[in-house]
This record gives structure tokens, C-alpha cells and sequence, in this order.
């Protein structure tokens, strides 16, 4: 085995009005605004005054329609972790609605891709690891450059499970909600009528939209959290084939276009306990380990997962998407730091 060396990848200081930029990565509902977090407040209320502004700049600034991932990264202050980066949703009912509850995949590899389009992080290489420290939740997550050029970076995104992370532990209200980089509601098709990919992939069904929107906010009272929130999330699962499912979700104003990094995580490490909706569809007993095949209404995902077992005692290890592109779209000026 050949050893591998790691080059270090630090951010830059920033400069004294910081940085904005869109990124989009392949597959999420729109781009993603990139924030220079060191040039913005640290306390919660003064940040979220901060972004209002900045959101009420928008139009201004060129952005391509209403821009509802945002993402905000700056060198860690842990030593283990080369950037640390929070997500914000911005909510479409007012502009000063704001959910930080969560993560975002997709907007963690556009903010790396911004970052390093803004000279904050050095030229993206094939090989290169970015270790990300997620604040919204404390996900640890490696960031591994499978390709890169001027035009698009190709991720492999490994999301890390703490030492000791128990499979039983990812389980909220009884196993009703698996949380594993975003907590979700994985609902059986056959449940709301859908027993099959076709069905579950047929044009804009308004009905099933509702019924799904109404069980998530159904969890959220369950769970104490705002019924108009992100979170949780909720996905309708129908099985494929063994090893392999089709899943259709929710995301903020409609229906995801494809599956959301962290649902396509979360689903993985769902998948690896026993018991569960999307262990038993799965039909886990025949299906090779480890490996989770997902087809999504625009395009099919995978994932690998590894697990010490299949029981709520057993340690889930890590779980990896791969195939994840990228593209920076460019600066946009919001007058960040200027708030």
C-alpha cells in the first residue's frame, strides 16, 4: 500500500469586508450564497440581523431569482478541522426568517468550491481532503476532491461518526426519526398508496406533497419544533431491488429535485439498523453490506456506510456519497461586514 500525503488546506485571513459568492452544486433545489463567516457577527441574534440585511440586498446584487441556501465559512479554530461552516435556510414567508438547526451537504461543497474560487482556500487538486466542522450540529465531515478543474470540482463527501456512536442513539421519538447529519421522517409509499418507483415518481402529485408536509409538521410538534421550520425532514421510501430503494423528499418550498446530501446519509445509516423503514425495505438480509443504492426523481445516488452490526448497540463508523459536482458561478456583492 502506497502511503498518501495530505497537504494542508488553511484559509486565508480574510479581508476587511469579506467575501460573498454563489456556488451551486449538482442536484440541490438552487445555488448556494457563500458568506465570509469571520467578517459576520458570532452572536445569534446579531448574525441573524446581519443576514436580513444582506437578504434585502439581494435583488440588487444580480442573484438569479430568490437564493435560499446560504452558507457561511471561516478558517476552525480546531485543530483537527480546516474550516468551520454553518448553514442557514432562509425561509420563504419573511426575510428575516432564518432556520440554523440543520446542515446542508450540498452548501458545504459549494462553500469549499466558493472558498476556494475566493482565493480563501488554496487551488482545489484531485486528492486534496478539506476537514469541515459543521457548527449548526457538530457533524464532522471530510470533503475529498475527486476531480477538479476551472469549470466544476467532483466530491467525495465521508461524513464521520464521533467514536462510539451507536446505531440506537441516531433514533428520536421512538424510531420514528433517524438523525444522521439531518434528522429525518422516512415514511413506507406503500403507507401513503406508492408501491413502486414509477408511482412514487409521476408528475407533481399535490396530494402526496400534503400528506407528506402534514406528517413532517405532525414530527415536528411531536419533537417541539417549529411547524414552520426546515426540520425534520421527511422522504417517502419504495423498495427497488434489494440494496436499493427510491425515495422521493421534501425540501423548503416543494419537492427536492433529486435527494439531499444529507438525506442520501441519513437514509445510508438508517439502512444499517435493523428494524427500522429503510433496513426492512431494503431487504437487508439479502443485500450486500455496506452499500446503499438510491434513485432519485433526476438521477440514481450511492452510498457506503460501514457499521460494527446491525443492532442498536453496534457503532456506525462513517458514511461516504460520492459524485457530488460542483460549480462556483462567481462574487456577488452584498456588502458583507459592512452591516
Amino acid at each position: 500500500m502506497t502511503a498518501t500525503t495530505l497537504t494542508p488546506t488553511l484559509l486565508t485571513a480574510p479581508t476587511s469586508a469579506g467575501f460573498a459568492a454563489l456556488a451551486r452544486a449538482m442536484g440541490a433545489p438552487g445555488p448556494t450564497l457563500v458568506l465570509d463567516a469571520d467578517s459576520l457577527p458570532h452572536d445569534r441574534e446579531e448574525l441573524v440581523t446581519a443576514l436580513t440585511r444582506i437578504r434585502r440586498r439581494l435583488p440588487d446584487a444580480g442573484t438569479p431569482g430568490e437564493v435560499l441556501k446560504w452558507a457561511l465559512i471561516a478558517p476552525s479554530a480546531h485543530p483537527l478541522f480546516d474550516v468551520d461552516y454553518r448553514f442557514v435556510q432562509a425561509m420563504p414567508d419573511a426575510d428575516d426568517h432564518f432556520d440554523l438547526n440543520g446542515n446542508c451537504g450540498h452548501s458545504l461543497l459549494a462553500a469549499v468550491t466558493a472558498a476556494a474560487q475566493a482565493g480563501r482556500l488554496p487551488a482545489l487538486r484531485a486528492g486534496d481532503r478539506i476537514r469541515a466542522r459543521v457548527l449548526n450540529n457538530g457533524d464532522q465531515v471530510v470533503c475529498q476532491v475527486d476531480h477538479a478543474s476551472p469549470r466544476h470540482t467532483v466530491f467525495t463527501a465521508h461524513f464521520i461518526a464521533p467514536p462510539g456512536t451507536r446505531l440506537g442513539t441516531l433514533l428520536r421519538d421512538g424510531g420514528r426519526v433517524v438523525r444522521m447529519a439531518n434528522p429525518y421522517l422516512f415514511v413506507d409509499g406503500a403507507r401513503l398508496g406508492v408501491r413502486d418507483r414509477e408511482a412514487l415518481f409521476r408528475g407533481e402529485q399535490p396530494d402526496l406533497y400534503a400528506t407528506l408536509e402534514r406528517l413532517r409538521r405532525r414530527q415536528a410538534a411531536r419533537l417541539g419544533w417549529p411547524l414552520n421550520g426546515a426540520f425534520p425532514k421527511v422522504a417517502a421510501v419504495v423498495p427497488v431491488a434489494p440494496g436499493h430503494l427510491a425515495v422521493r423528499a421534501l425540501t423548503v418550498g416543494g419537492w427536492h429535485p433529486e435527494l439531499a446530501l444529507t438525506g442520501a446519509v441519513c437514509l445510508a445509516a438508517a439502512s444499517a439498523l435493523r428494524g427500522t423503514v429503510p433496513n426492512r425495505l431494503l431487504a437487508a438480509d439479502t443485500a450486500a453490506p455496506g452499500r446503499l443504492v438510491i434513485d432519485t426523481p433526476a438521477r440514481q445516488v450511492v452510498a457506503s456506510y460501514a457499521a460494527t452490526g446491525d443492532g442498536p448497540d453496534d457503532e456506525l463508523l462513517w458514511v461516504s456519497v460520492g459524485g457530488k459536482e460542483t460549480q462556483a458561478l462567481g462574487a456577488v456583492a452584498v456588502g458583507v461586514g459592512d452591516e
